[in-house]
């Protein structure tokens, strides 16, 4: 009686399976099979669904180049997007002819399936829909579709020049859909980083950040469209261009003063003044050429640039004062407030043969010294040593001596100013640099 028993249970069980079978295994006649059967009737050009959403992620692979002239970024790219057609799924909840679950991808392209139609918004290259029939889409048993097309893509990219060649720029890759309306294709974020597994480092800028948000929806002709956009942060390597820019300007910034320090007698003052001139003029040429033509902006070396090369226009005015104070006719008498204000300075400059304090006792009168009334010999005052001093001081001057002085007064004073506006423009760039 337990055999029975046992027997009966048996055959319940194998009767209770009989009707499940296995899952027929991978075959390249299986996989034609379901490609046929989902793909029958289907229409790509019909979406899935009233409102589809595509998740969109970037994975920027190099900087190739942002020109500040033109205002354009390239970058190398790979532009992830995935949604879901209910219409091509095969998983067991399916009601297909047979089990294709052994299948787990299917691949195809944008000839054969549906894609959203989306343009780079901002692109100065090509305002085409991103389309490239060599990338296969991968397709999933529950219908979700990964494409991941790479390109070159060229955007505009406003320059902010003011702090050239230590300058940074923000730029952005901005994302839109092309017909669908916000109604029928919605672009959602996956992640707000741009994904940066393989990039590789650019030789003239670094990359500081790139970052991904929700646009506000753009409208045009009384329709919304949905949008993203891909923000790129970058700096500018400095090692190239303080080596061949900053540090020549600033070498010949300092050429200016050194103009005083030649003699008038080696012929060589105004010819060195003018070259000196001449070649800011044409740095200043060469720099505006890398630079755009906007008014937008202001860019410090450029104002830097013009300042030094007014001081240098300056200078030359200033030396041909000086050659002609130097050669000035030893008849012609000098007058006496330039006598007096060359003394001054031979005093302040301690110039040699001459002291270096300056007479603090002018204003003592013949009061301060007792007075009596037998008192007949005349005294000289201190004002009386002083004027006697100048006196002689002014027998012994002349006009190469005056041009010597003034040589040294301009000397010092261009110093100073190009000094302070080196110091000044360097400590800007440098200090905005090194704060971003």
């Amino acid at each position: 009686m337990e055999k029975l028993v046992v027997l009966f249970a048996l055959y319940t069980l194998v009767a209770g399976q009989g009707g499940k079978s296995s899952p027929p295994a991978y075959t390249t006649a299986l996989e034609t099979a379901l490609r046929t059967e989902i793909f029958t009737g289907y229409s790509h050009l019909q979406r899935p669904m009233k409102q589809v959403q595509v998740d969109i992620e970037l994975t920027l692979l190099t900087v190739n180049d942002l020109n500040i002239k033109d205002q354009s970024l390239s970058v190398s790219a790979q532009l992830s997007m995935k949604w879901q057609d209910f219409r091509l799924m095969w998983d067991s909840s399916t009601t297909l002819s047979q089990d294709y679950t052994n299948i787990k991808f299917l691949f195809s392209n944008e000839n054969y399936m549906w894609r959203p139609c989306i343009f780079i918004e901002n692109s100065v290259q090509d305002l085409s829909v991103i389309s490239n029939p060599n990338t296969p889409m991968r397709l999933n048993q529950q219908g979700f579709v990964q494409w991941s097309p790479a390109g070159i893509y060229m955007v505009n990219c406003e320059s902010d020049i003011t702090y050239y060649p230590l300058d940074y720029q923000t730029c952005d890759l901005k994302l839109t859909t092309s017909s669908y309306t916000t109604y029928e294709i919605r672009l959602q974020m996956v992640k707000n980083v741009v994904n940066l597994d393989f990039y590789t480092k650019n030789g003239e800028w670094e990359l500081l950040s790139a970052t991904g948000m929700q646009s506000d929806d753009k409208a045009r002709g009384g329709e919304s469209f949905s949008s993203l956009t891909f923000r790129f942060h970058l700096r500018r390597r400095p090692l190239f261009h303080v080596l061949n820019t900053m540090f020549p300007v600033a070498l010949m910034a300092l050429l200016i003063p050194l103009t005083f320090k030649l003699h008038v007698d080696s012929g060589e003052k105004i010819g060195y003044s003018l070259t000196v001139l001449l070649a800011y003029a044409v740095y200043l040429s060469v720099i505006s050429e890398n630079i755009p033509s906007t008014s937008v902006s202001v860019c410090y070396m450029s104002i830097y640039l013009a300042a030094v090369l007014g001081v240098g226009t300056i200078s030359v005015l200033f030396v041909i004062i000086v050659i002609n104070v130097f050669h000035t006719p030893v008849e012609k008498p000098i007058p006496k407030w330039t006598r007096r204000f060359i003394s001054l300075l031979m005093k302040i400059f301690c110039w040699k043969g001459t002291s270096c304090h300056l007479k603090s006792n002018k204003t003592e009168t013949v009061e301060k010294t007792p007075v009596t009334e037998f008192t007949k010999t005349p005294v000289m005052t201190s004002i009386d040593e002083v004027e006697a001093e100048d006196v002689e001081e002014e027998t012994e001057m002349t006009w190469k001596l005056v041009a010597a002085v003034l040589d040294y007064l301009f000397f010092l004073i261009f110093m100073f100013v190009v000094l302070l506006s080196t110091v000044i423009f360097v400590s800007v760039i440098v200090l905005k640099y090194v704060t971003y």
